[in-house]
């Protein structure tokens, strides 16, 4: 009796993980599926595990270096909608920074795990520019991040300064322990030009 308990634990958790990848898959857009189509198909991850983040969904994919989707969240971009970063901006206060100015660059980055001034572990994406992805920071409360983080709505997630915010548990479990052992691939998808536009090798794959 108790092996075929176990058994039927054993089936229910498989089924439950099963049903909870699938959902995940669900939720890729047909851009970032794309995307991660012509990265595996190319190999322009260069056998590094790598990140999709979609910034019309505001949505982070992360797969391993095979291309197999590991997980995907939610996630909080730049306040303002656009594909650049300004000039120097990495090296102005957060005070100086205009809203218009608060973007998430596109593009193709060589991410690596490190850690900020206060020494939080986070994922640095655009080191140049300052943009890292790391847990959401909810030492504000007139930003409700926390709010916006689970809302439906990927307008709600404008509101940083250029980096990307996850769900502390997303980092933890997913981006600190893909990236742990390996230097990875970002890319950004970009929301005022095409795919093309910023990814020189970019192609279509069926």
């Amino acid at each position: 009796m108790k092996l075929i308990k176990a058994l039927c634990l054993g089936w229910l958790l498989v089924a439950l993980v099963a049903l909870q990848f699938a959902q995940a898959q669900e939720r890729v857009s047909p851009q970032a599926r794309t995307t991660a189509n012509w990265v595996i198909d190319s190999r322009d991850n260069l056998g590094m595990p790598f990140m999709i983040i979609d910034k019309h969904e505001a949505r982070v994919a992360v797969f391993d270096a095979s291309g197999q989707l590991i997980d995907e969240a939610s996630a909080l971009l730049g306040l303002a909608v656009g594909d650049d970063s300004v000039p120097g901006i990495g090296e102005r206060p957060l005070a100086s920074i205009l809203p218009e100015e608060r973007t998430t660059p596109a593009g193709r980055f060589v991410a690596s795990l490190g850690r900020n001034l206060k020494g939080g572990v986070i994922l640095w994406v655009d080191y140049e520019n300052a943009i890292s992805l790391h847990p959401v920071f909810t030492g504000n409360p007139s930003e409700q991040r926390a709010e916006r983080l689970a809302s439906p709505s990927a307008h709600d997630k404008r509101i940083s300064y250029g980096c990307i915010n996850v769900s502390e548990h997303f980092f933890t479990s997913v981006i600190s322990t893909t990236f742990r052992q390996s230097n990875g691939i970002v890319y950004v998808l970009p929301e005022t030009r095409s795919n093309h536009a910023v990814f020189a090798s970019y192609y279509e794959v069926d």
